[in-house]
């Protein structure tokens, strides 16, 4: 019987010799899924430095964080001038503000962490700030599992961090990661299947523009003699005759003259090579919600989220770009603020942005008619640092 197999007592099964390609033909890959690697270094040259939509997200995260406006305050005033402001300014010799904060904002984006690397000078302030690759960063733990320590690898070479003294050589920024004590996860790993087929879908496109691999047409040779076959003479003419009367722009539209037995049957694309136009949209788009960009402003078709343009940049700042912003200033200020010996925070000045002029105006409006409210907290309600003689 067919299950026999499954009595117990039954009769093994006799060995039989098997075929060498046996293992080819049954572990083959035909079929299969081939996803690409998931790791940091993979994941950047896949997404960012090979992929559009990826590329034009993190660029548009990064830029728009690093350049919103930074005060600097504590609980009782707003700085114009400061020694922390100054060494964010000019954070070292080959790197202003913006491009250290979009570095920062990069790495964090690509790999879900970011390393900053503070050059102690003379001074107890650090004379200089430096972005540092996360790729090339390695986390020690101790025995209680915080970091001891930071090792930087290029090539064969090592620089350890030690963060076992009082003023920490490193600022370590991570997202969130529910299984991971270390280390954080990136939007471009939540993205990776989105990446991949997005990836394959333009591949696809280009073979069909390299390779015509649904032409638009076939001439087909009946053979009025009976041959299957043309000459070579017969092929070699036909070849030169598409060249030159049939092929390029100008010749677009002419009418072709068959003899000698040939035929044209017209061909178009199959509904599964359009789907894939429809599949890189579908993909381009999963890419977008991942990095928390609204599709609208990536000008990907078909999105009708948000009502207008307008209205999706406002999300884009208050969805993604704020959030980040104040993660990542949060951190900064807690770990230069050992170094000064001030607890001064830096924050993103809402009042200068100006996608969200209109929420500000509002949000002043309805504080400042508050009668209920003290000055001070007014003040606090704002973001603003209370004045000394609102104590």
């Amino acid at each position: 019987m067919v299950f026999d197999f499954l009595k117990r007592g039954a009769a093994p099964v006799p060995e039989q010799k098997a075929s060498a390609a046996g293992p080819v033909i049954n572990y083959g890959s035909s079929g299969r899924v081939a996803w690409s690697p998931r790791d940091a270094v993979s994941l950047t040259k896949t997404g960012f430095l090979g992929n559009p939509i990826g590329f034009r997200a993190v660029k548009m995260i990064a830029e728009t964080a690093a350049a919103m406006p930074l005060v600097l305050q504590d609980t009782l005033r707003r700085y114009e001038v400061h020694p922390l402001m100054s060494l964010v300014k000019r954070p070292n010799q080959m790197q202003g503000r913006a491009e250290l904060l979009e570095a920062l904002y990069g790495q964090l984006l690509l790999s879900g962490n970011a390393y900053i690397e503070a050059v102690q000078g003379p001074a107890v302030l650090p004379a200089e700030l430096h972005v540092l690759r996360s790729d090339r960063m390695h986390l020690v733990p101790g025995a209680d599992g915080w970091p001891v320590a930071y090792d930087y690898t290029v090539g064969n070479r090592k620089h350890r961090f030690d963060m076992t003294g009082e003023l920490k050589p490193i600022c370590h920024i991570r997202n969130f990661h529910p299984q991971d004590d270390h280390y954080g996860f990136s939007p471009m790993q939540a993205a990776a299947v989105a990446l991949d087929v997005h990836v394959a879908a333009s591949h696809w496109s280009k073979a069909l523009l390299d390779n015509a691999a649904r032409p638009s047409g076939a001439i087909v040779y009946k053979g009025l003699d009976g041959q299957s076959q043309l000459t070579s003479d017969q092929y070699d003419r036909l070849l030169n005759e598409m060249a030159s009367h049939h092929q390029g722009a100008r010749n677009a539209g002419r009418p072709m003259l068959l003899e000698g037995g040939l035929d044209w049957k017209p061909m178009g694309f199959s509904p599964s090579d359009m789907e894939f136009q429809k599949t890189k949209e579908a993909a381009a788009r999963d890419i977008a919600i991942a990095f928390g960009v609204p599709p609208m402003l990536l000008g990907i078709p078909g999105d009708a989220t948000y009502a207008n343009y307008q209205e999706a940049n406002r999300a884009f700042f208050r969805l993604t770009v704020l959030p980040l912003v104040s993660k990542v200033t949060a951190a900064l200020s807690f770990w230069l603020s050992a170094f000064s010996g001030e607890e001064v925070e830096f924050k993103a000045d809402l009042d200068q942005v100006a996608a969200l002029a209109g929420e500000r105006d509002q949000q002043w409006a309805r504080i400042g008619g508050a009668d209920f409210l003290t000055p001070a907290e007014k003040r606090g309600l704002l973001g603003l640092p209370a004045l000394a003689e609102d104590e």
